[in-house]
């Protein structure tokens, strides 16, 4: 099949999570092609060092260009919020991030300026949105949610564990009227963040805004068209991605297992 893959768009992320932009991305490009790397054996990003995480995206990054990629969307918040700007310059072709979007998407809905994110240790501590947010005048208000990853691949978005860790970690919030779900696994949680925070509170999916982006800058579909196809380069164990993938709603597609060793030798020759 990667023979036949033709002016595909990469997407990468630590893990599951960036399937759900991947999932927004088909839905408005519905005859493109797709190469997915999900970096599974070094899952979470969240959590490492933010010169680590830069290493672990330009590796990937050229990989994925290696492939003849025509765009490279960062579907994860903690490569978007650190590793960005090194992306951009190394890459000979456009680069998204889900990070600009939904700080574009906030700043259009908001009514009071007083805007919350959340997202994990990594994309909170970089301050990535905040700097943003703040730049366009905005007040933001930040909280790492660390567990709520693990709550959505264990399929309990629903349960009453994930409404009890929801309302811990939002009781502190302000008078807020925007929230940014600040990591890709979140719109997984959607029902659960709006008993969470009331209907006064708009809720801004990552996923939904950077698919808008990406879309803009190349061809719409054409009246008649075949389905564009996927193929999902796994660094980890495949069927353990192809299982919590499920959660997120499924695979489609070939699943390639991928030693990490070939990316770090990507690294290693630039």
């Amino acid at each position: 099949m990667l023979s036949t893959l033709r002016g595909a768009i990469g997407v990468f992320d630590s893990g599951v999570g960036g399937l759900t932009v991947l999932q927004a991305l088909r839905r408005r490009m519905p005859h493109r092609d797709f190469i997915y790397l999900g970096d599974t054996a070094r899952v979470p990003y969240g959590r490492k060092p933010p010169e680590m995480v830069v290493e672990f995206a330009n590796g990937i990054t050229d990989f994925l260009c290696g492939m003849g990629v025509e765009g490279v969307v960062v579907a994860c918040n903690t490569a978007s919020a650190v590793a960005l700007p090194s992306l951009a310059e190394r890459c000979p072709v456009p680069v998204w991030g889900v990070i600009d979007p939904g700080v574009e998407a906030a700043t259009r809905v908001t009514r009071t300026g007083n805007v919350g994110v959340i997202g994990t240790k990594g994309t909170i501590g970089s301050r990535a949105y905040q700097r943003r947010l703040e730049a366009r005048g905005l007040k933001p208000w930040a909280q790492a949610c660390p567990m709520l990853v693990h709550v959505v691949e264990e399929g309990l978005a629903e349960s009453p564990e994930a409404e009890l860790l929801v309302q811990q970690y939002l009781s502190g919030r302000p008078d807020i009227d925007t929230l940014i779900l600040g990591c890709t696994h979140y719109p997984l949680l959607r029902k659960v963040l709006e008993r969470t925070v009331g209907e006064g509170v708009t809720l801004v999916d990552s996923a939904e805004v950077t698919a808008e982006a990406v879309s803009a800058a190349f061809e719409a579909a054409p009246h008649e068209f075949a389905r564009g196809r996927v193929v999902h380069f796994v660094t980890g164990d495949p069927l353990a991605f192809a299982h919590t993938a499920n959660v997120i709603g499924g695979v489609e597609g070939e699943i390639v297992p991928l030693a990490v060793a070939e990316l770090a030798t990507v690294e290693a020759g630039k």
